[in-house]
């Protein structure tokens, strides 16, 4: 299955789910999902440093060979191409994306090689609840469900989300991002 093999090549990172759904031939993934990997550590071919840049808190549905769903935040709508090189060969146009972004004004939906990602904007929580949030999934619509099956409940309900917007081009989208300021403080006061 394709997640298990992102999973043996060092693609994933922070799982906290990783199994079989209740649909024949379908996997689920929670977690990061690595789009530049860290460098080798000096003298090693296995040991890797830490990635250089993640595609964060994502939930993923895929198949042998495909990617079904995936959902999850970009610090920047800049990384989408990055994302796109590294997983090109799971992507289709039925891909069902739904994508937080730290750095977008509003809702955006993107088309770029083939490929439409539904954007919208991120301010702070976890993106599974925001989610769900979004989607209206209460938590007795998941009661009684695998971690693996609450994925595709997401998805059945991501099928009919509208970011109620029309389609611009990826170098229209970037021209309208902003710098995200964090806040400094770290730690108790």
């Amino acid at each position: 299955m394709l997640l298990e093999t992102y999973d043996k090549q060092g693609l994933t990172f922070i799982t906290s789910v990783l199994g079989a759904t209740s649909t024949a031939g379908v996997t689920a993934y929670r977690g990061d999902l690595v789009l530049i990997q860290g460098s080798f550590r000096e003298g090693s071919t296995t040991d890797r440093k830490p990635p250089e840049l993640l595609l964060y808190q994502t939930a993923i549905l895929a198949d042998a060979e495909k990617i079904i769903f995936i959902n999850g935040l970009f610090r920047e709508l800049q990384h989408i191409p990055q994302f796109i090189e590294k997983y090109k060969a799971a992507l289709t146009p039925d891909t069902l994306t739904l994508f937080f972004v730290e750095n977008i004004p509003e809702n955006m939906l993107i088309e770029l090689e083939g490929v439409t990602f539904k954007c919208l904007p991120y301010k702070e929580g976890m993106v599974w609840n925001e989610t769900l949030e979004l989607l209206y999934i209460e938590k007795a619509d998941l009661k009684g469900q695998s971690a693996e099956d609450k994925v595709v409940t997401m998805y059945e309900a991501a099928k009919s989300f509208s970011t109620k917007t029309s389609p611009i081009a990826f170098e229209e989208a970037v021209g309208k991002t902003f710098i995200v300021k964090k806040d400094a403080a770290v730690g108790p006061v």
